[in-house]
């Protein structure tokens, strides 16, 4: 067994202390290296690079050290227990590195633990201490690695079978609020870090129903022996990252459930999306995957053309449940996917790239984007979800509503995910064709494998629900649920571009392929100061262009560095992009029942 002892050493500089023994090592010589990345986020972040200080000792006598690349060293051979210790710098307030000061300490263990090369199915066991003095006696950590003489809640022993096993249980040690309840008797816990105001029993009912909705769709949990919500509310931030038997949430701190409130507002809403998506991975992705992130080596990019499955299909799954377990109403449903939509819609990226380009791409398109994200690229989150939702329906009305999706994910879990077997790129095609007993060749050619809009006015009609396509009102407007009164949408001028605030004006964040400030030859990174001679800002450019007619031409001054240009500028119309959705009020009884349905049906034969 080897041994990691972890002390936060200095808070106040963010740095940890690692004490590794190996009590056995590579008589040629013991390897040790780093990740380079972190399952679930799919991009090389160069873990080894916050190492601040590494070396080594046989017998109370040093060892030397060769560093082979950028996350891998070798230790001298020596005759007895090898001791290697090194310091971690940790100031990445993220759910995927670590993260330390004088309120908390937070650690994934591919930022702190070296894998022993040649020893990955060695167990391990871990002694976490608490930092010293005074100011952190009230210190109490929240963890799913199996305690082995440590206390609930406590500092101490614990320990991992593998190292597999190892790095996917993150580490958050602090003042946290706790709670907890349960789940199919399995215990679930909530730690929340940082101010907040959280009415803990509304958080505990809430999650509680989301969960159960889940365990119910896939009919059993996964086997552990308690599952952990880590949360840090902050001012803004917004992510998850999902684990064996725990997720890491960051989240505003007015995305939590107030005291005194009853509704679901919009930040809430979106919190409970958050902790649904990031369940969900229980099952999709933790334990039904693919063979190349199964097999994955963390030192290089494992390529997959699935992440639409494990994503898009998971996006598609966390807003649904908050409506088939109660928590919201069908129009609030509604109003998220129509926001989905119009995302997808916006970009002309979905007009170029495939959603299984995008998931083979992940690695430096999706996760390394620019200001030309949208021209050029599509999310295997968003689409993903959409190509859910559209095999969802397809599913249930070529079926005869036989068969759903619900069904596909069930047999996922039986033949793959509770046995652990990976899945083939082709996989998913051939099991859904088993499961439905449809040919959906066309389908997945078209959706996966083609640039295709989806024929989402189509299928969501067989389920009662309206779909149209319009321009934008303006600048705030992110489609949703139709109203009753709502009014047509006027075309009105626009300049294709999204925009921020600055200090001189508004400054041009994505310039859309053709719109008319591409045209004119505006860039991204441009400062808008004067629209014929009219100061701009960020909250007056709508107000500014409302007063134009579709045609006319407008002198733009702008900053490109630190250099003045001038403009002209043709105003084109707002583009088609933004969808709202609406349940039908003259639908049959096989709409109502398909609505009804797909909504609210988690039972299983």
């Amino acid at each position: 067994m080897n041994i990691y002892q972890i002390q936060p050493i200095a808070p106040k500089a963010h740095i940890f202390g690692i004490t590794l023994t190996v009590s056995t090592p590579d008589p040629n010589g013991q390897v040790l290296t780093l990740p380079a990345w972190i399952p679930g986020s799919y991009m090389i972040r160069d873990f080894a690079r916050n190492v601040v200080t590494f070396d080594a000792i046989c017998n109370g006598a040093p060892v030397d050290v060769d560093k082979l690349d950028k996350q891998t060293w070798q230790c001298a051979p020596c005759d007895g227990v090898l001791v290697v210790r090194y310091q971690v710098y940790a100031w990445d307030l993220s759910v995927r590195g670590a993260h330390l000061d004088t309120t908390h300490a937070y650690f994934n263990g591919t930022s702190l633990f070296l894998k022993v090369v040649g020893q990955e199915a060695v167990p391990s066991e871990v002694i976490i201490h608490s930092p010293e003095g005074d100011e952190y006696s009230a210190w109490r950590l929240a963890t799913t690695m199996a305690r082995k003489q440590a206390e609930p809640l406590g500092f101490g022993s614990y320990q991992a079978d593998s190292y597999e096993e190892l790095i996917d249980h993150p580490v958050e040690m602090g003042c946290f609020t706790h709670a907890s309840f349960e789940v199919h008797g399995t215990p679930h816990e909530i730690a929340i870090t940082g101010r907040h105001n959280c009415d803990m029993d509304r958080l505990c009912r809430d999650l509680q129903q989301i969960c159960e909705t889940h365990v119910e769709m896939f009919g059993q949990l996964p086997q552990m022996e308690r599952y952990l919500f880590q949360v840090m509310a902050v001012g803004d931030g917004y992510g998850g990252l999902e684990h064996r038997s725990s997720t890491s949430l960051i989240c505003k701190r007015s995305d939590l459930p107030q005291s005194g409130i009853d509704e679901v507002t919009d930040d809430y809403r979106q919190f409970l999306g958050l902790c649904s998506h990031e369940y969900f991975h229980l099952w999709n992705v933790k334990r039904i995957r693919p063979n190349v992130l199964k097999q994955a080596d963390l030192s290089e990019e494992a390529y997959t053309r699935l992440l639409w499955v494990f994503e898009g299909i998971t996006s598609y799954y966390d807003d649904l449940a908050l409506v088939r377990c109660g928590l919201i109403e069908p129009d609030s449903y509604l109003e998220l996917l129509g926001q989905t939509i119009t995302r997808v819609m916006r970009g002309s990226g979905r007009q170029k790239q495939t959603v299984e380009e995008s998931s083979f791409d992940a690695w430096t398109k999706f996760y390394k984007q620019d200001e030309n994200a949208p021209n050029a690229i599509v999310s295997y989150y968003t689409k993903g979800a959409l190509i859910a939702l559209a095999l969802d329906l397809t599913i249930r009305r070529d079926s005869g509503d036989e068969k759903s999706l619900d069904d596909v994910m069930r047999a996922l879990w039986q033949q793959y995910g509770k046995p652990d077997i990976g899945l083939d790129e082709s996989g998913i095609e051939q099991l859904i064709t088993e499961v439905t007993g449809l040919d959906l060749t066309p389908f997945f050619n078209s959706a996966l494998r083609s640039v295709d809009d989806l024929p989402l006015e189509e299928l969501l009609r067989t389920v009662a629900v309206g779909y149209d396509i319009h321009p934008a009102r303006d600048s705030s407007d992110k489609g949703g649920c139709r109203k009753e009164d709502s009014k047509p949408v006027r075309l009105k001028p626009s300049l294709g571009v999204t925009h921020r605030s600055d200090p001189l004006g508004a400054k041009l964040t994505t310039v859309l392929d053709y719109g008319a400030a591409c045209e004119a030859g505006l860039s991204a990174g441009d400062i808008l100061i004067a629209m014929d001679g009219i100061k701009v800002t960020s909250a007056k450019l709508d107000q500014l262009l409302a007063g134009q007619r579709l045609g006319d031409t407008v002198q733009v001054h702008a900053f490109r560095r630190d250099e003045l240009m001038q403009f002209q500028v043709v105003l084109q119309a707002v583009q088609p992009n933004t969808c709202m959705l609406w349940r039908l009020a003259d639908m049959d009884e096989l709409q109502r029942r398909r609505q009804q349905e797909w909504l609210n049906s988690t039972d299983q034969e």
